[in-house]
Protein backbone atom coordinates (compact mmCIF):
# COMPACT_ATOMS: atom_id res chain seq x y z
CA UNK A 1 0.00 0.00 0.00
CA UNK A 2 1.63 3.30 -0.93
CA UNK A 3 0.51 6.35 0.65
CA UNK A 4 1.14 8.78 -2.03
CA UNK A 5 -1.71 7.37 -3.78
CA UNK A 6 -4.09 8.13 -1.00
CA UNK A 7 -2.27 11.54 -1.06
CA UNK A 8 -3.14 12.26 -4.85
CA UNK A 9 -6.26 11.10 -4.63
CA UNK A 10 -7.46 13.47 -1.89
CA UNK A 11 -5.12 16.64 -3.16
CA UNK A 12 -7.13 15.77 -7.19
CA UNK A 13 -10.63 14.79 -5.60
CA UNK A 14 -10.68 12.73 -9.55
CA UNK A 15 -13.92 12.56 -10.68
CA UNK A 16 -15.24 9.65 -11.24
CA UNK A 17 -18.61 8.53 -13.56
CA UNK A 18 -20.45 5.42 -12.37
CA UNK A 19 -22.46 2.94 -14.79
CA UNK A 20 -23.63 1.12 -11.66
CA UNK A 21 -26.22 -0.74 -9.98
CA UNK A 22 -29.10 0.46 -8.52
CA UNK A 23 -28.69 -0.78 -5.14
CA UNK A 24 -25.56 0.82 -4.48
CA UNK A 25 -25.73 4.22 -5.61
CA UNK A 26 -26.07 6.05 -2.40
CA UNK A 27 -23.75 4.24 -0.66
CA UNK A 28 -20.98 3.82 -3.45
CA UNK A 29 -21.16 7.91 -4.05
CA UNK A 30 -21.28 8.74 -0.02
CA UNK A 31 -17.91 6.35 0.40
CA UNK A 32 -16.33 7.45 -2.80
CA UNK A 33 -16.54 11.24 -0.95
CA UNK A 34 -15.38 9.94 2.17
CA UNK A 35 -12.35 8.76 0.30
CA UNK A 36 -11.81 11.48 -1.16
CA UNK A 37 -13.41 10.92 -4.61
CA UNK A 38 -16.35 12.98 -6.41
CA UNK A 39 -18.45 10.63 -7.57
CA UNK A 40 -21.48 11.11 -10.80
CA UNK A 41 -24.06 8.76 -12.09
CA UNK A 42 -24.94 9.52 -15.57
CA UNK A 43 -26.22 6.37 -17.50
CA UNK A 44 -28.38 7.85 -20.23
CA UNK A 45 -26.80 6.80 -23.18
CA UNK A 46 -27.59 10.54 -24.47
CA UNK A 47 -24.96 11.94 -21.91
CA UNK A 48 -22.65 9.17 -21.19
CA UNK A 49 -20.23 9.38 -23.21
CA UNK A 50 -19.68 13.15 -22.61
CA UNK A 51 -19.57 12.89 -18.94
CA UNK A 52 -16.88 10.31 -19.47
CA UNK A 53 -14.84 12.84 -21.57
CA UNK A 54 -14.58 15.02 -18.78
CA UNK A 55 -14.05 12.21 -16.01
CA UNK A 56 -11.16 10.97 -14.63
CA UNK A 57 -11.87 7.40 -14.34
CA UNK A 58 -15.01 5.21 -15.18
CA UNK A 59 -16.71 2.48 -13.53
CA UNK A 60 -18.89 0.01 -15.37
CA UNK A 61 -20.87 -2.38 -12.68
CA UNK A 62 -23.34 -4.58 -14.20
CA UNK A 63 -24.81 -5.49 -10.91
CA UNK A 64 -28.95 -4.25 -12.12
CA UNK A 65 -27.65 -4.29 -16.13
CA UNK A 66 -30.81 -3.46 -18.55
CA UNK A 67 -30.34 -3.81 -22.46
CA UNK A 68 -30.95 0.43 -22.28
CA UNK A 69 -27.86 0.79 -20.19
CA UNK A 70 -25.58 -0.83 -22.32
CA UNK A 71 -25.10 1.75 -25.07
CA UNK A 72 -24.24 4.25 -22.45
CA UNK A 73 -21.45 1.93 -20.86
CA UNK A 74 -19.62 1.28 -24.29
CA UNK A 75 -20.26 4.96 -24.93
CA UNK A 76 -18.84 5.33 -21.65
CA UNK A 77 -15.85 3.05 -22.13
CA UNK A 78 -14.62 4.55 -25.45
CA UNK A 79 -14.44 8.18 -24.42
CA UNK A 80 -12.52 7.03 -21.75
CA UNK A 81 -10.45 5.19 -24.10
CA UNK A 82 -10.35 8.17 -26.01
CA UNK A 83 -9.31 10.31 -23.35
CA UNK A 84 -7.12 7.31 -22.09
CA UNK A 85 -8.46 7.38 -18.25
CA UNK A 86 -9.28 4.33 -16.44
CA UNK A 87 -12.08 2.51 -16.91
CA UNK A 88 -12.61 -0.75 -14.21
CA UNK A 89 -15.39 -3.43 -14.90
CA UNK A 90 -17.09 -5.14 -12.59
CA UNK A 91 -18.53 -8.16 -14.13
CA UNK A 92 -21.49 -8.91 -11.31
CA UNK A 93 -22.46 -12.33 -11.59
CA UNK A 94 -21.57 -12.69 -15.03
CA UNK A 95 -22.14 -16.59 -14.83
CA UNK A 96 -25.54 -16.09 -13.88
CA UNK A 97 -27.09 -16.00 -16.94
CA UNK A 98 -26.41 -15.84 -20.75
CA UNK A 99 -27.53 -11.73 -21.12
CA UNK A 100 -25.29 -10.96 -18.26
CA UNK A 101 -22.22 -13.04 -20.21
CA UNK A 102 -23.65 -11.12 -23.37
CA UNK A 103 -22.99 -7.76 -22.23
CA UNK A 104 -19.95 -8.91 -20.78
CA UNK A 105 -18.47 -10.30 -23.80
CA UNK A 106 -19.38 -6.94 -25.61
CA UNK A 107 -18.22 -4.43 -23.24
CA UNK A 108 -14.59 -6.31 -23.67
CA UNK A 109 -14.81 -6.54 -27.12
CA UNK A 110 -15.32 -2.66 -27.82
CA UNK A 111 -13.54 -1.15 -24.92
CA UNK A 112 -10.07 -1.79 -23.54
CA UNK A 113 -10.74 -2.10 -19.71
CA UNK A 114 -7.86 -1.52 -16.97
CA UNK A 115 -8.91 -3.44 -14.31
CA UNK A 116 -11.00 -6.13 -13.89
CA UNK A 117 -12.12 -7.05 -10.70
CA UNK A 118 -14.54 -9.62 -8.78
CA UNK A 119 -14.56 -12.41 -7.04
CA UNK A 120 -13.09 -15.82 -8.32
CA UNK A 121 -16.45 -17.12 -10.02
CA UNK A 122 -17.17 -14.30 -11.83
CA UNK A 123 -13.65 -13.93 -12.98
CA UNK A 124 -13.20 -17.76 -14.16
CA UNK A 125 -16.07 -17.70 -15.84
CA UNK A 126 -14.13 -14.95 -18.36
CA UNK A 127 -11.71 -17.23 -19.07
CA UNK A 128 -13.89 -20.53 -18.87
CA UNK A 129 -12.05 -21.69 -16.00
CA UNK A 130 -14.54 -23.88 -14.02
CA UNK A 131 -15.49 -22.89 -10.79
CA UNK A 132 -18.72 -23.14 -8.63
CA UNK A 133 -21.12 -19.99 -8.02
CA UNK A 134 -24.42 -19.31 -6.65
CA UNK A 135 -26.19 -16.15 -8.32
CA UNK A 136 -23.29 -13.53 -7.86
CA UNK A 137 -21.89 -15.15 -5.50
CA UNK A 138 -18.29 -17.24 -5.90
CA UNK A 139 -19.06 -20.53 -3.52
CA UNK A 140 -16.52 -22.95 -5.27
CA UNK A 141 -12.11 -23.25 -4.45
CA UNK A 142 -9.91 -23.92 -6.96
CA UNK A 143 -6.17 -22.33 -8.18
CA UNK A 144 -7.44 -18.88 -8.17
CA UNK A 145 -3.97 -17.44 -8.78
CA UNK A 146 -4.31 -19.71 -12.21
CA UNK A 147 -7.88 -17.62 -12.93
CA UNK A 148 -6.09 -14.14 -12.05
CA UNK A 149 -2.86 -14.54 -14.45
CA UNK A 150 -5.16 -15.98 -17.21
CA UNK A 151 -7.62 -13.15 -17.03
CA UNK A 152 -4.57 -10.66 -17.16
CA UNK A 153 -3.10 -11.93 -20.11
CA UNK A 154 -5.85 -12.65 -21.96
CA UNK A 155 -7.71 -9.09 -21.78
CA UNK A 156 -4.41 -7.05 -21.22
CA UNK A 157 -5.56 -5.88 -18.35
CA UNK A 158 -4.92 -5.99 -14.59
CA UNK A 159 -7.05 -8.49 -12.62
CA UNK A 160 -8.54 -8.37 -9.01
CA UNK A 161 -9.91 -10.98 -7.44
CA UNK A 162 -12.12 -10.76 -3.76
CA UNK A 163 -11.82 -12.47 -1.07
CA UNK A 164 -10.38 -13.62 1.93
CA UNK A 165 -7.28 -12.91 0.32
CA UNK A 166 -7.24 -10.10 -2.20
CA UNK A 167 -5.21 -11.22 -5.61
CA UNK A 168 -3.64 -8.57 -7.60
CA UNK A 169 -2.20 -9.55 -11.12
CA UNK A 170 -0.53 -7.96 -14.10
CA UNK A 171 -0.27 -10.88 -16.13
CA UNK A 172 3.09 -11.69 -14.52
CA UNK A 173 3.22 -10.43 -11.20
CA UNK A 174 0.73 -11.47 -8.75
CA UNK A 175 0.34 -9.68 -5.42
CA UNK A 176 -1.91 -10.35 -2.16
CA UNK A 177 -3.77 -8.51 0.64
CA UNK A 178 -5.03 -10.01 3.45
CA UNK A 179 -6.43 -6.79 5.16
CA UNK A 180 -9.83 -6.87 5.04
CA UNK A 181 -13.40 -8.38 7.51
CA UNK A 182 -16.03 -11.29 6.88
CA UNK A 183 -18.79 -8.40 8.00
CA UNK A 184 -18.35 -6.76 4.85
CA UNK A 185 -20.16 -9.89 3.14
CA UNK A 186 -23.00 -8.90 5.07
CA UNK A 187 -23.05 -5.56 3.42
CA UNK A 188 -24.97 -5.29 0.27
CA UNK A 189 -22.89 -3.23 -2.18
CA UNK A 190 -18.94 -3.57 -0.38
CA UNK A 191 -17.70 -5.08 -3.47
CA UNK A 192 -19.40 -2.40 -6.02
CA UNK A 193 -18.40 0.28 -3.71
CA UNK A 194 -14.29 -1.19 -3.59
CA UNK A 195 -14.62 -1.18 -7.58
CA UNK A 196 -15.24 3.05 -7.03
CA UNK A 197 -12.13 3.21 -4.59
CA UNK A 198 -10.38 1.32 -7.21
CA UNK A 199 -11.23 3.58 -9.82
CA UNK A 200 -10.29 6.61 -8.16
CA UNK A 201 -6.83 5.22 -7.16
CA UNK A 202 -5.77 4.13 -10.93
CA UNK A 203 -6.27 8.08 -11.33
CA UNK A 204 -3.15 8.47 -9.83
CA UNK A 205 1.14 8.51 -10.76
CA UNK A 206 1.66 4.68 -9.91
CA UNK A 207 1.54 1.28 -12.02
CA UNK A 208 -1.70 -0.29 -12.27
CA UNK A 209 -1.23 -3.30 -10.10
CA UNK A 210 0.39 -0.95 -6.97
CA UNK A 211 -2.67 1.53 -7.61
CA UNK A 212 -5.17 -1.83 -7.31
CA UNK A 213 -3.56 -2.96 -4.17
CA UNK A 214 -3.54 0.30 -2.36
CA UNK A 215 -7.08 0.26 -3.22
CA UNK A 216 -7.95 -3.31 -1.64
CA UNK A 217 -5.62 -3.12 0.91
CA UNK A 218 -6.53 0.52 2.44
CA UNK A 219 -10.28 -0.51 2.02
CA UNK A 220 -9.59 -4.00 4.04
CA UNK A 221 -8.28 -1.74 6.72
CA UNK A 222 -10.65 0.69 6.96
CA UNK A 223 -13.26 -2.24 7.21
CA UNK A 224 -10.98 -3.88 10.01
CA UNK A 225 -10.83 -0.47 11.93
CA UNK A 226 -14.64 0.29 11.72
CA UNK A 227 -15.26 -2.85 13.15
CA UNK A 228 -13.45 -2.68 16.15
CA UNK A 229 -14.96 0.46 17.42
CA UNK A 230 -16.91 -0.95 20.40
CA UNK A 231 -20.70 0.58 19.69
CA UNK A 232 -20.24 -2.16 16.36
CA UNK A 233 -22.87 -4.81 17.01
CA UNK A 234 -22.84 -5.86 13.37
CA UNK A 235 -23.60 -4.68 9.54
CA UNK A 236 -25.80 -1.99 10.62
CA UNK A 237 -24.05 -0.14 13.09
CA UNK A 238 -20.77 -1.20 11.19
CA UNK A 239 -21.63 1.04 8.24
CA UNK A 240 -21.25 4.34 9.12
CA UNK A 241 -18.01 3.79 10.82
CA UNK A 242 -16.76 2.42 7.69
CA UNK A 243 -17.92 5.42 5.44
CA UNK A 244 -15.90 7.09 8.74
CA UNK A 245 -12.82 5.39 7.95
CA UNK A 246 -12.57 5.46 4.56
CA UNK A 247 -11.58 9.17 4.93
CA UNK A 248 -8.87 8.87 7.46
CA UNK A 249 -5.50 8.33 7.12
CA UNK A 250 -3.70 5.16 7.20
CA UNK A 251 -1.39 6.12 10.12
CA UNK A 252 -4.95 6.39 11.87
CA UNK A 253 -6.12 3.12 10.54
CA UNK A 254 -3.23 1.65 11.85
CA UNK A 255 -3.38 2.77 15.18
CA UNK A 256 -3.52 0.36 18.14
CA UNK A 257 -7.23 -0.64 18.75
Amino acid sequence: MKLSIINEVREKKPLIHHLTNNVVINFTANGLLSFGGSPIMAKAPEDAGTIASVADGVLLNIGTIKQEEVTAMIEAGRAANKKGSPVVLDPVGVGASSFRSSIVKQILKEVHVTAIKGNAGELAYLVNIPWDRKGVESIGSGNAEEVALKVANTFNTTAIITGETDIVCNGEELLYNKTGHSILTKVTGAGCLLGSIVTTCLTTEERPEVQALTAVSFYGLAAEYAYSKKEVKGPGTFLPHFIDALGYDIEELRRER
